[in-house]
């Protein structure tokens, strides 16, 4: 890597690390987002009529704050802080549908993705995914829809 590329990576770093966890939280869930879009649809071929259930199955509270749970002994100690300042920040709002502390695990996880993406860490951010798919299963963090009996 070229002085110029590590100066640049050292700014972003810089940046990401002065933005607020609910700021790198707002950032990270559009990446994670489009991560469980992108692998819906490449990887498990999730038919058209499933997508919208199989992401919600990925992106809720209580998947994320799972995933959050299962990936720390795989993450650096800054990236266990960044989690940590994302779970401890101050969220003035809690879904109904989602318990608080899975919310805020949630958070967490949402502000590593948001960070390590203004960081530039495309391929680390890769790998995380990768092994929150494997850890957690490739089906499980996908909704079922209900069956109404008659």
């Amino acid at each position: 890597m070229s002085d110029n590329n590590a100066d640049n990576d050292m700014e972003a770093q810089s940046r990401a690390s002065q933005l607020s966890p609910v700021a790198l939280a707002f950032m990270g869930d559009a990446v994670f987002e489009m991560l469980v879009r992108s692998y819906l649809i490449n990887e498990l071929k999730t038919p058209c009529s499933k997508l919208h259930l199989a992401c919600v199955g990925f992106v809720k509270a209580s998947s994320q704050a799972k995933a959050a749970k299962n990936i720390q002994p795989l993450l650096s100690e800054e990236e266990r802080m960044i989690l940590r300042r994302g779970r401890n920040a101050n969220t003035t709002h809690v879904p109904k549908n989602a318990i608080p502390s899975d919310y805020r695990y949630a958070t967490g996880l949402e502000a590593l993705f948001g960070y390590l993406y203004l960081c530039g860490r495309q391929t680390r951010i890769n790998e995380i995914f990768k092994a929150i798919v494997e850890l957690m299963g490739n089906n499980e963090m996908i909704s079922q829809p209900e069956v109404k009996e008659q």
